[in-house]
């Protein structure tokens, strides 16, 4: 009797980082790559206006780099609940217990001085990151997501350091 070869190997639909495949940006679909960079303008216009801009429009455009800072880090937070609703995980505190975090985060950074507020936003960013990246490596996202995330909270980060700084060298 002839023996039957194994096949190809199987693949997971969704490959996590450090398992199988690390994604590249060019595997991230097109609408969420475009939206996804499309999202920094208002950080990076904010930024560069903060500091090109004279008193009091660069505190304005600081409190609208924080408030949409806030949003998005919502928005961010809001992607794990979904991801815990479509895996049928909406009975588990712990996956949706930390996605309500971001927001909290952003609403504080919101109430608190703008230097530090700037700062618990940039926190809440990385703490993101590495949420983004362990619901990855979890296989609860897609291995392009993690792709994603890295290029924008990298710009996010700088943007809301550049504006840190404007604010500290403008005080």
């Amino acid at each position: 009797m002839p023996t039957r070869s194994p096949g190809p190997a199987r693949v997971p639909e969704r490959l996590g980082i450090g398992t199988l495949h690390r994604a590249r940006l060019g595997e991230v679909p097109r609408p969420a790559l475009i939206l996804g960079f499309a999202g920094l303008l208002p950080f990076l216009a904010c930024a560069a206006g903060s500091w090109a801009a004279g008193d009091p429009a660069y505190i304005i455009l600081i409190n609208l780099q924080m408030a949409y800072g806030a949003i998005v880090l919502s928005f961010l937070g809001a992607v794990h609940w979904g991801l815990a609703l479509a895996q049928e995980a909406a009975d588990n505190w712990r996956r949706l217990g930390p996605a309500v975090l971001p927001a909290l985060v952003g609403w504080i950074a919101l109430m608190i001085p703008s230097p530090l507020g700037l700062l618990l936003l940039a926190l809440g960013f990385v703490g993101m990151f590495f949420a983004d990246r362990a619901a990855v490596t979890a296989n609860r996202a897609p291995a392009w997501y993690a792709a994603l995330r890295k290029p924008l909270t990298l710009v996010v980060l700088l943007s809301l350091v550049a504006s840190y700084a404007a604010l500290v060298a403008k005080l």
